[in-house]
């Protein structure tokens, strides 16, 4: 008689609760190298939670050790082929705009290291908690790779000259250096990580969800624009969540001197 078969898990695990969606990347033997197999896995997940009204704050987390070791380099090799290089970039920096994308904020729970697109996943997030003994690297460069896809986000995110030094040299940042400069929010005891992630989590989610969705949306539109066009899209943003009934509400709550909820 064949013995059944082991059943896997999936690469990337969902789980919510009470307006919180996780989404835990699931390759830990491999540091949670993101394989085709999980940019597909990421990419559909993502989808299913832009059209889910239920949710109102993600957490992206990773299983074991790792939050993420960048692209699967062993796969990669197995196909030395441009038009699959380029189809892969492609794929993955599509995944990376869907993160921002999302209605709602994205918080990204960090242990271990995030390097080469780990690091770029890390900073596509809105928000980044680390365990302290986090470490962060764009680290290409040390093997004759430049992390180009990666600096994009690493640099719209840090200064120019800290995402110049870590892309050319391929340092290592701890948690609190990578707090300094501005790549994750916070660095925290290991123990605590998942209470300070779930203390961020909570905050999101005693806000308006209207504000939040409205804001979201416009502070990175904004960003692209010259001043005058980015006031112009502020003021039309602002208006029409001044017609919501949160808005409405709060308002009405704050000049009564009652507390919004």
């Amino acid at each position: 008689m064949l013995a059944a078969l082991p059943v896997s898990e999936p690469l990337l695990q969902r789980e919510d609760q009470g307006g919180v969606a996780t989404l835990r990347l699931n390759r830990p033997r491999q540091f949670n190298a993101l394989s085709e197999a999980m940019l597909d896995a990421l990419e559909r997940e993502i989808d299913e939670l832009a059209a889910d009204t239920r949710v109102r704050c993600v957490v992206l987390a990773a299983a074991g050790k790792a939050f993420c070791a960048g692209h699967d380099l062993r796969e990669m090799r197995g196909r030395p082929e441009l038009a699959y290089y380029q189809a892969l970039f492609a794929r993955c920096s599509k995944v990376m705009q869907a993160i921002q994308s999302l209605p709602v904020p994205v918080i990204a729970r960090v242990q271990g290291i995030a390097t080469a697109a780990g690091c770029q996943l890390v900073a596509s997030c809105d928000l980044a908690i680390a365990a302290e003994s986090a470490r962060f690297a764009v680290s290409g460069i040390n093997v004759g790779l430049f992390c180009a896809t990666p600096s994009v986000a690493l640099s719209r995110n840090v200064s120019t000259k800290h995402a110049f030094d870590m892309l050319f040299t391929g340092r290592f940042l701890d948690a609190a250096t990578a707090a300094d400069w501005g790549l994750i929010n916070e660095a925290v005891p290991e123990d605590q990580l998942d209470a300070a992630v779930t203390r961020k989590a909570e905050e999101i989610l005693s806000k308006s969800p209207a504000a939040v969705r409205y804001g979201k949306s416009m502070f990175y539109r904004q960003r692209q624009l010259p001043l005058d066009a980015a006031y112009e899209l502020a003021g039309d943003v602002m208006a029409r969540n001044m017609m919501e009934e949160d808005a409405i509400d709060g308002i009405d709550a704050f000049l009564s001197k009652r507390i919004w909820k």
